[in-house]
């Protein structure tokens, strides 16, 4: 298929240079999406149906088989010979069971190594005489060694999360989920089946995927160009709203919480708004000898209707020139004039009305303004009145003047405040769907400057509510998805963990009653209990000893320990001669030992992790219940084994 694309010629097919260039992109763009994949099998599956798809079954037709995998693939003549995954047609060989068989006689999957086929496996779905039972291919594919990025999934997506990532375009899902259940791969196969059902709408429109940081987009990076899907956008929140001005300041906590509050919406709104000014003064337009005069009572009837209207501020300015003009148009015709759309647009061009909307409807400059709040306590209390008391706007007020937008040091909170106020000026450009991943993290004016990216469109939202690490971290997803704009997304919940092994997660869930109570913890399905172990050391030769235990089995290995923690254990490591990589970086055979910061760990996963002083990673937070949650993420990285190390005692949650 590929050598057939690339065989194409254009050159007597293109009107122009601009379609050739056009055609020769995507010509490009199919080679690149065709491209063979190292160890990767073109067919998983395969699904045999007792009658024809499609067909009156009354009337016995026969069946038809087909192979299931990543990729459609089709001969020389056009016939398919592997049916895409995402095809209707492929959806019995993730929802079907001895329950409810779906007309389907017989499922065989395949087992791989190293691209080879290996092993097969089938179920008898529609024969009584066979009974149900759990996938030994299944699970040997899902407790398969991590080494290197997260792959794709669609081998072994389980019915509940292929409802998910089946459902359509036109809805948000909210997708609740705790460690290891799989809802990241979710909502990343959920892309790319929305590209495949919708294609054309989303090329039009575009998608993106939000995640929490460039470490976790560059693990997950490589997910969907293996099914086929390039164009997809990835971005951290900070990527998409620090456009005008450059991060370079940090908050504390108090003031990025209040930053972060879904009232500041308000006090940006009223700020911008309150450029406005009444005229006091009529407009006189000359046109040739004549002399048109607009008063001052009707022009404040037009600014009035305009902000009545609640359209944008940027919108409603450039409409005003257009209202007075056509308010000197009707003054024209009732003299006996006939002018033309070319009149108003000239008369909308005049000094003396663009003088007149310069005053009464002046530009406004995002940054300048957030700036002014920030720093001119009195602008601020004129418009957070009400809002936020005198503590709360002397929370947010910087404590030293700023002369410029370029010299401000802005923090990511306040690149969030700047594109709030931009978006009252001009109207954020909407995607078609959006996925935002570790949404748990996000404020409300961050949920807000997402929701903007999708006003016209869907959102998948993913995350997990124990695991929220941030002093603002999300209460509820149903107030998430109010902030987001999308109050009438379906929230879901995936309760079987299928990445982190049951004495892994049984010593995690100790910490749910005091980080999320009321949640339901995960219950792992995975058959082998995986490998656990607490010990008390002396110092960090031990925990550099037990990193060389770990990697001695198959496998990667992460050691994850408290930001403030991480230079000591560098030099340790350096000292014995065990060479590791930062999070994000790609494995390899001579390097499988990755050092990450607590604060870097979430969505990240290991096969093997040893655990450093987990009471640190507790007061590197700023409080309590999130240095629990930041521990609950940090045990909940390996996929095959975990080593707690510690020196100082434990935490008093992990008493069980």
């Amino acid at each position: 298929m590929r050598e057939d694309v690339e065989s194409l010629d254009i050159k007597d097919v293109t009107a122009n240079w601009v379609n050739a260039e056009v055609l020769a992109r995507q010509i490009e763009e199919r080679i690149k999406a065709l491209a063979d994949l190292t160890d990767t099998p073109l067919f998983f599956g395969r699904l045999d149906y007792l009658h024809a798809p499609g067909a009156d079954q009354a009337e016995g037709s026969e069946g038809e088989r087909f192979y299931i995998g990543r990729r459609h693939v089709h001969d020389h003549d056009g016939d398919p010979m592997v049916i895409d995954w995402r095809a209707p047609v492929s959806q019995p060989f993730y929802r079907a069971s001895k329950k409810d068989p779906m007309d389907v006689g017989l499922r065989r999957r395949f087992g791989y190594t190293r691209g080879d086929i290996t092993a097969y496996e089938d179920e008898h779905l529609s024969d009584p005489a066979e009974a149900a039972q759990t996938s030994k291919l299944l699970q040997q594919e899902i407790e398969r060694p991590r080494v290197g990025p997260m792959r794709d999934i669609v081998a072994t997506i389980q019915p509940e999360q292929d409802e998910i990532v089946r459902s359509g375009l036109g809805g948000t899902v909210c997708v609740q989920g705790g460690p290891g259940t799989g809802k990241t791969a979710v909502g990343l196969h959920r892309v790319a089946y929305l590209l495949y059902a919708h294609r054309e709408r989303l090329a039009r429109t575009g998608t993106l995927v939000i995640g929490p940081n460039r470490s976790f987009l560059h693990y997950i990076e490589q997910v969907l160009p293996a099914l086929g899907e390039l164009s997809v956008q990835q971005a951290t929140v900070d990527d998409l709203v620090a456009k005008d001005v450059e991060v370079r300041g940090t908050d504390d906590a108090p003031a990025a919480v209040l930053k972060g509050d879904a009232r500041m919406a308000e006090v940006l709104k009223r700020a911008v708004h309150s450029h406005v000014t009444m005229p006091t003064e009529p407009v006189m337009v000359v046109r040739g000898s004549r002399r048109w005069r607009v008063p001052a009572y009707e022009i404040e009837e037009i600014v009035r209707e305009l902000q009545d209207r609640g359209i944008r501020y940027g919108a409603a300015r450039e409409a005003l020139p257009q209202r007075i003009a056509h308010a000197v148009l009707v003054q024209m015709e009732r003299s006996g004039e006939a002018p033309d759309d070319r009149v108003q647009d000239a008369v909308a061009r005049n000094p003396a009305v663009k003088a007149a909307v310069k005053a009464i409807w002046p530009p406004v400059d995002p940054a300048k303004l957030v700036l002014r709040l920030l720093t001119d306590a009195d602008f601020l209390a004129e418009h957070a009145a009400g809002v936020l008391d005198e503590d709360e706007q002397k929370t947010i007020l910087w404590a030293k003047p700023v002369r410029s937008v370029k010299s401000a040091k802005w923090s990511a909170a306040d690149a969030v405040l700047i594109d709030e106020a931009r978006d009252v000026v001009e109207r954020t450009h909407s995607l078609g769907h959006v996925v935002l991943d570790e949404a748990q993290d996000l404020s409300p004016m961050q949920y807000r400057a997402v929701g903007r990216r999708c006003s016209t469109g869907s959102a998948t939202v993913l995350g997990d509510l124990a695991q929220g690490t941030t002093p603002w971290a999300t209460r509820s997803w149903d107030e998430a998805l109010a902030h987001l704009g999308k109050s009438d997304g379906v929230i879901e919940e995936l309760t079987a963990g299928f990445r982190v092994p049951t004495d892994v997660i049984t010593y995690a869930s100790r910490l749910l009653p005091h980080i999320a109570p009321g949640l339901t913890p995960v219950a792992s399905v995975r058959e082998n209990p995986g490998f656990f172990d607490l010990r008390e050391t002396s110092g960090t030769g031990e925990v550099v000893a037990a990193c060389e235990e770990l990697l001695r089995n198959e496998g990667s290995t992460g050691l994850i320990a408290a930001d403030a923690r991480v230079p000591e254990l560098a030099d340790a490591l350096t000292a014995a001669g065990l060479p590791y990589l930062a999070p994000g970086e790609e494995t390899t055979a001579e390097t499988r030992l990755t050092l990450v910061p607590a604060s870097l760990a979430k969505g990240l996963e290991y096969d093997y992790v040893v655990l450093d002083e987990p009471q640190a990673v507790v007061d590197g937070e700023p409080d309590e219940r999130t240095g629990l949650r930041r521990l609950y993420v940090a045990l909940t990285r390996a996929v095959s084994g975990l080593i707690v190390t510690h020196s100082a005692p434990l935490p008093a949650a992990l008493a069980g």
